[in-house]
């Protein structure tokens, strides 16, 4: 590792907050150029292409392949579509020891081989009290009560005719990152990251069936969700919030939910963390003042250096990761690479992502792909050229509200290490020599 770049270990530096290295910006196009002008070349003509590819050892291309002359699988070979075998690897990993019972434990999402902004349904990371159920949904109800002037029970069948709205938020568990509050822990971005996803939630806005139920808006302060699982998890959320874009959803992604994820319905609290997107939701009540204090022996704190407890912190923070080239993976040589990753806040839409591959000295700004939504995932992409020395790569989001990801040290100044909750630190990926990424953390 070389000396400037050893120095930015384990001290704070000083980042400007623009940074612009026109050699490497130059380096990175001309690579990106000459990368394109290859391949153009490539397809310029079957025989040069075939005298090319020969020179290079790589005489598989000349030989046809058996999906080339035969005839492949019918229409509907499975009812339900699924990912190609060779993709068998991306998959939802559940921690080794995390919990004492299965039932009550996490799956966490591939990030590292995801693209856009949608998770995949089949890849959505789970977190689960009790165990999940696959409820029968002609059976399933749910009850408005408390401080409305019609109570009532609705089927599925109800809450469907209902106008509806589809919307794409993010939801993240308020432990994700936990391991990494004093130390480095777990070597990926699938374990340091993977307890959120992004998908496209369907359902009818709360606002619609408090509403139709004639809510006491003088009174009314608070909503209680109830679950229908084994845990009876029940989760307060303010008027205000509930009034505003809580969905009590039964789709996601196109279809209906899945059983893991709450089917037949759930609630979705855009931007707070997800202990409070009650699964097969079976209640919602109203209540006053009271309310706010009714699962206050269940609400998530955070345990501040002084000891004091911080409660009531739903709200998900300005946050970002780098997923490629990110821990566990291996850059194969020297030359251009996109540098890719995920941003989101709870508080609204990603304004700006900056990238840094020295620890944090300097930075880049980093492309935006669109869509960019509030309380959703937006992708970033940046160029970078690797000249095969040590490098570190960080990422720090900016949202709408202008609050800036912290680094890991700023952080733990404000909130210590004794906190499970709400880590939302820039995270740092060491590029060694050899071309191995790992999990590093830089002050």
């Amino acid at each position: 590792m070389s000396d400037e770049l050893s120095q930015t270990i384990g001290r704070v530096v000083p980042a400007p907050e623009n940074f612009l290295d026109a050699e490497k910006l130059e380096l990175a196009r001309k690579a990106r150029r000459s990368f394109m002008g290859k391949a153009l070349a490539m397809g310029a003509g079957v025989a040069a292409s075939a005298k090319v590819v020969a020179a290079d050892g790589e005489e598989a291309i000349l030989k046809m392949p058996e999906h080339t002359t035969g005839l492949g699988l019918p229409v509907v070979t499975d009812g339900y579509g699924k990912p190609s075998k060779w993709e068998a690897n991306l998959q939802r990993r559940q921690s080794p020891g995390l919990t004492r019972v299965n039932q009550a434990s996490v799956s966490f999402t591939p990030l590292q081989g995801l693209f856009g902004i949608i998770t995949p349904s089949g890849l959505h990371f789970e977190r689960h009290h009790q165990g999940w159920w696959d409820i029968d949904p002609s059976k399933h109800r749910l009850m408005v009560n408390g401080l409305v002037k019609r109570e009532r029970v609705f089927t599925m069948d109800d809450l469907m005719r209902l106008p509806s709205v589809s919307r794409i938020h993010f939801i993240e568990c308020g432990a994700n990152s936990a391991t990494e509050w004093g130390n480095v822990a777990v070597p990926t971005v699938q374990y340091s990251h993977g307890m959120v996803s992004c998908s496209e939630f369907t359902g009818v806005l709360l606002s619609t069936l408090l509403e139709m139920c004639g809510i006491d808006k003088k009174k009314a302060k608070y909503v209680l969700a109830e679950g229908a699982d084994g845990s009876s998890m029940t989760r307060t959320i303010d008027i205000e919030r509930a009034m505003d874009d809580c969905i009590v959803a039964w789709g996601m992604n196109g279809e209906m939910l899945r059983p893991e994820n709450g089917y037949p319905l759930r609630l979705v609290v855009p931007g707070v963390q997800g202990v409070s997107w009650v699964k097969y939701l079976r209640r919602i009540e109203v209540g006053d003042e009271k309310y706010a204090t009714k699962d206050e022996a269940v609400h998530y704190i955070d345990h501040m250096p002084d000891g004091t407890h911080r409660q009531y912190t739903g709200i998900q923070e300005c946050k970002s990761v780098i997923t490629t080239p990110s821990g566990g993976q291996t850059l194969l040589d020297k030359g251009f690479y996109n540098v890719t990753g995920l941003a989101w806040s709870g508080r609204g839409s990603i304004k700006r992502v900056d990238v840094s591959t020295d620890g944090g000295r300097n930075w880049r700004t980093a492309r935006l792909e669109g869509p960019i939504l509030d309380k959703a995932f937006t992708r970033f992409n940046i160029d970078w050229v690797w000249d095969g020395k040590p490098a570190i790569l960080q990422s720090r989001a900016i949202d709408s509200t202008g609050y800036v990801q912290p680094k890991i040290n700023q952080l733990r100044a404000v909130r210590g290490t004794r906190s499970v909750y709400h880590q939302n630190a820039i995270q740092s990926w060491l590029v060694g020599a050899n071309g191995e990424v790992s999990n590093v953390q830089v002050y």
